[in-house]
């Protein structure tokens, strides 16, 4: 739905040089609302919609990229990735090449047009600047998180009051303390919903789906209930009185066969009585890792020198975007970490010819093979579902016939090749979308999520032995954290955890928005400061939710109305250090129980008494004495402020060898 349209804005495409006449582009500026999310859209008067001709807005100018679907014939080697080997140019006619970006010179396409178009979501919104000019028009630049600034906006027709106006209904917008014509987008406001009329279906017939396959449920139209539960039980009962919540709670623990929470009653658990674990700590984290202090970690022949000094780094402030298409690979397993630059092309070669050797077997599977393979169609089928609405706000995706569409299709019907036992499963597609938006390379994309489902393999299989394991851990984490909580959630038959099933299913993919994601998941990767994080993460966020939904008095239906509306509004900075906070917490407890230090993979004889906090030599607390090895670098605290720079020493170790 656009709920902004405004005409005659344009771009100044000589905007600041000297030696240029200026040269003015006339184009539409909408406000779209797309389902859960809101985006800003630009585009000149003459373009269409094709998405080859869209800018993709990324987080620096070298992920800036113009898809092209290059026909076979006309696809000249120059223009594909060198990775690519010419005898698979049968398999693949998909390319793509970098656009040539210079801080907003012009893209000239081949009808000689320059292409200016760009769309953002607002949740990758950072800040708005607005001016007056001379002539009398007014004119804003949107900047981006990570400080990417897109063009001028020239309104000649009017003046921006409008648009800032309707942006404010989604996000609010505070003026600068050091600079009154820049606008900082201070927190997300949700879209409203109207959750009365999502399903039009009774809660029982919706349950029984979730109980045939919970995945599918949980991705799709679980993931938005609210009242509708207890509405339709009503409904559909004939004595229309409302059933009561221990009901439902007992339906969903009968989707998950073996599933109880409550470890006290479970043979072989230990009972986890009231701990003491002690002030949770400041927690601060720095800047991303810099490309210099990547390459000066890396000796002649392209070798890592101190890998456990870059996942410490890595943990605590995560990676600049111009690093990721490397570093991801080393975090992901894909690269080994002692591997020289030539071992590394040697690999991609091989690991090529290996991919399109399996993209081949199911591109060459005809028509009438395909009709006596059930499996195969019924994963076609699915894959193309899912690759038509994932993340189809996203540039690289968005739009018909969009090449990273067909890559997306691709690589995982590929994967079905290499592990056509567990072939696709919904929720996997989630979890390639932004190793693909990374890579750019459709053969490091499919080896990067191969070794990232070696990890998640469990969260998909059938018997979903992985997710029952982590709603247990989860528990027992979150009951020495809170006891008193988890005995709330459980009065409330809330203490299943169920409404953290998606959380764990897809590591929290649609609970952040997609920049966010890049940062929590590398910070995930790197497996500090101790296994199993991502739980705590889990517990970091609910804790955070734990006074409200106690003072309130939620009860079962407004529990899992309210950590579903979370999505999109969580802030992953604090996330992290509150995260890091509760693994010190636990890490220096005195008494810390057999079964969470098997969770968290810490050896009980590590944890001691003077090892509660790290101190410099000024005594100031640091943030995990684990994590750092004489690192002096800005950190950001808790609330996003620098707190300047502070010398970290390492102290005494307490994360798992």
């Amino acid at each position: 739905q656009v709920v902004y349209e405004q005409e005659g804005v344009f771009i100044h495409s000589s905007c600041g040089k000297n030696d240029d006449q200026d040269s003015l582009i006339a184009g539409i500026l909408r406000v779209i609302e797309k389902e859960n999310e809101v985006v800003v859209d630009w585009r000149p008067l003459d373009e269409t919609l094709d998405t080859s001709n869209i800018l993709c807005a990324g987080k620096d100018s070298s992920s800036v990229v113009e898809w092209t679907q290059t026909p076979k014939e006309k696809c000249s080697r120059a223009d594909r990735p060198s990775s690519y080997e010419a005898e698979w140019d049968m398999v693949t006619t998909v390319s793509f090449k970098k656009k040539p970006h210079s801080n907003g010179d012009a893209t000239t396409h081949a009808n000689g047009e320059s292409k200016w178009s760009f769309l953002f979501s607002l949740t990758d919104l950072k800040s708005i600047k607005q001016n007056k000019e001379g002539m009398g028009w007014s004119y804003l630049v949107f900047c981006l998180k990570d400080d990417v600034k897109l063009p001028a906006l020239h309104f000649h027709h009017g003046d921006s009051k409008l648009l800032i106006k309707c942006l404010e209904k989604h996000v609010v917008l505070n003026e600068s303390p050091h600079d009154e014509r820049v606008l900082l987008v201070k927190t997300q406001k949700s879209l409203s919903q109207s959750f009365e009329n999502l399903f039009d279906e009774p809660s029982y017939g919706l349950l029984q789906k979730w109980k045939k396959d919970p995945y599918i449920v949980t991705m799709g139209r679980f993931s938005k209930v609210t009242n509708y539960i207890f509405d339709s039980f009503r409904s559909s009962d004939p004595s229309n009185q409302r059933r009561p919540p221990s009901e439902m709670a007992d339906f969903l623990n009968d989707t998950i066969p073996g599933l109880k929470i409550n470890q006290q009653e479970e043979p072989g658990f230990e009972v986890i009585t009231r701990i003491d674990l002690g002030k949770q700590p400041e927690v601060s984290r720095r800047e991303p890792v810099s490309s210099e202090e990547w390459a000066k970690n890396m000796d002649s022949e392209g070798r890592i020198l101190d890998v456990d000094y870059i996942k410490r780094l890595i943990f605590k402030g995560g990676l600049c975007h111009t690093l990721r298409k490397e570093a991801w690979k080393f975090l992901l397993g894909y690269f080994p970490w002692n591997s020289t630059k030539e071992e590394r092309a040697n690999l991609q070669k091989r690991k090529t010819d290996e991919y399109f050797r399996m993209k081949l077997q199911w591109k060459s599977v005809s028509e009438e093979q395909e009709k006596r393979n059930s499996r195969l169609r019924d994963y076609r089928s699915l894959i193309e579902k899912d690759v038509n609405r994932t993340d189809r706000t996203n540039k690289f995706y968005e739009g018909e016939d969009n090449p990273g569409l067909i890559l997306l299709h691709d690589i995982l019907m590929t994967y079905c090749m290499y592990d056509f036992d567990l072939g696709y499963v919904q929720g996997m597609s989630d979890l390639l979308s932004p190793v693909l938006y990374v890579m750019e390379n459709e053969v490091d994309a499919f080896w990067c999520f191969v070794s990232y489902m070696d990890q998640m393999h469990q969260n998909f299989e059938e018997q979903m032995q992985g997710m029952k394991t982590q709603l247990i851990q989860l528990s027992t984490l979150l009951r020495l954290l809170d006891s008193g909580f988890c005995s709330y959630l459980e009065s409330q038959d809330s203490g299943y955890l169920y409404f953290c099933f998606r959380w764990l299913l897809i590591r929290f993919k649609r609970e952040f928005s997609f920049q966010d994601i890049l940062r929590l998941w590398e910070v995930m990767w790197t497996e500090l400061p101790c296994q199993n994080f991502h739980l705590l993460l889990c517990c970091a966020i609910l804790e955070s939710e734990k006074q409200q939904i106690m003072d309130k008095h939620y009860g079962f239906n407004e529990i899992l109305k309210h950590i579903n509306e979370l999505s999109m509004k969580i802030d992953v900075e604090y996330i992290l250090c509150k995260a890091e906070a509760i693994s010190m917490q636990m890490m220096n407890c005195k008494e810390l129980p057999q079964a969470v230090s098997e969770i968290l993979g810490i050896e009980n004889s590590s944890v001691t008494p003077d090892s509660d906090t790290g101190e410099d030599e000024s005594g100031a607390e640091l943030s995990c004495p684990t994590l750092y090895q004489s690192i002096s670098t800005p950190v950001i605290a808790a609330n996003g402020t620098r707190d300047g720079t502070q010398q970290i020493s390492e102290t005494q170790s307490l994360a798992p060898a």
